[in-house]
């Protein structure tokens, strides 16, 4: 017994060692010349998970307690005809995002946590909806995962389009690791595509594979809270967070698998291995990983003229570290990352508007415009 014991503190010593040693080899440095300053244009707001702007410039934010906040003129009103959230752990009200033909179909697309009236526990859903007044109308549900559960982890979410007009959202692994994300006949872990209706495109990879969730467009996920359309490829690129370690950047392909948790990064929150590969055959490698973790939240590509400095680059949250982080790329590598706003507080998003400027929403506090220093 005491030998077996001894073997296993080895092997776990022997992980960590090599966790540590596959660090990735790209740090995050101090900018050296900033030329751009944050301005609180939000204040006042507690958790602002998502957030999208309307034709005329206002913007739609939801608090993941349940509100939806249209700011309009300097002012915040609420929207009524919300569906209920449940709000459990890491689930609550998630991300929002406009119709890309918004101004001729009036479409609003959002994620939350859902439960049913049996209250055993509830799971991610996708509706959408249009903008009446100061009121949603037209609410129309186009997914719902399952089954429900009463963990509090791992609801994802984040939408997003391509060029094509389809749309795109996650979904964790809902704190069901060694279950969910490997079985495309189970939701959680994946990365689902649909058209704006709902509907299952005829091309989705597993529409005819038997008892699939046929939405499914990725699997083998942990759980992705950034996802955007890189606008100069149209590829849509995802981060998801990993356990301890291995938060992980991926560009989403049809079909296939990124390895979670077969292959990882990282390590267990108690520093025990759960898995002792980090490659195998017919599992995606990541573009980029963290180790250690940032927490990563939010995600959007620049590509405005108001930052020329950052043309290109990506910009992803950390709710760990709290500062907005930059990452160079180059022939989609990561080449140098800057920390951005250190101790701005827990970034939970970043978007860019469509008037070019970077919007960061930050918890506890609000959200922020980024501006040149004058």
């Amino acid at each position: 017994m005491k030998n077996s014991l001894s073997i296993f503190i080895i092997i776990v010593i022997a992980f960590q060692a090599c966790a540590q040693q596959i660090e990735s080899e790209v740090k995050a440095e101090n900018p050296t010349n900033i030329n751009y300053i944050s301005e609180l244009v939000v204040p006042d707001l507690n958790i602002p998970w998502g957030m999208t702007f309307l034709p005329d410039g206002s913007m739609l934010i939801t608090e993941k307690a349940g509100e939806l906040i249209h700011f309009k003129d300097g002012e915040k009103i609420t929207i009524e005809n919300v569906p209920d959230i449940y709000l459990r752990g890491q689930g609550g009200f998630l991300d929002i995002k406009v119709h890309p033909d918004y101004e001729t179909n009036g479409w609003i697309y959002m994620t939350f946590a859902l439960s049913n009236e049996d209250d055993q526990g509830g799971n991610t859903a996708l509706i959408r909806a249009k903008l009446n007044g100061n009121s949603l109308t037209q609410v129309e549900q186009l997914y719902k995962a399952e089954p429900n559960t009463k963990k509090g982890q791992h609801w994802g979410s984040r939408i997003e389009f391509d060029d094509d007009g389809y749309l795109y959202f996650s979904i964790g692994d809902r704190g069901e690791r060694d279950i969910n994300p490997q079985d495309i006949t189970r939701d959680g872990g994946k990365i689902y595509r649909l058209h704006d209706d709902g509907s299952v495109p005829e091309s989705n990879p597993f529409i005819e594979t038997e008892n699939a969730k046929t939405a499914i467009f990725s699997y083998g996920h942990r759980n992705a809270q950034g996802m955007t359309k890189n606008p100069f490829t149209g590829a849509i690129w995802t981060h998801e967070h990993g356990p301890k370690g291995g938060d992980e950047i991926n560009i989403i392909e049809k079909g296939k698998n990124y390895g979670w948790p077969v292959i990882s990064y990282g390590i267990n929150y108690n520093g025990t291995p759960f898995t002792d590969i980090t490659e195998k055959d017919g599992m995606e490698q990541p573009l980029f990983y963290w180790v250690p973790s940032i927490a990563p939240s939010g995600m959007t590509f620049v590509k405005s003229k108001i930052y020329p400095n950052w043309e290109g680059n990506l910009l992803v949250g950390s709710l760990k570290f709290a500062y907005l982080e930059r990452l160079i790329l180059e022939n989609n590598k990561v080449i140098k990352r800057e920390k951005l706003f250190e101790d701005i507080g827990r970034v939970r998003n970043v978007i860019q508007a469509p008037d070019g400027y970077i919007y960061v929403g930050v918890e506890g506090k609000g959200i922020y415009k980024i501006v040149s220093k004058k």
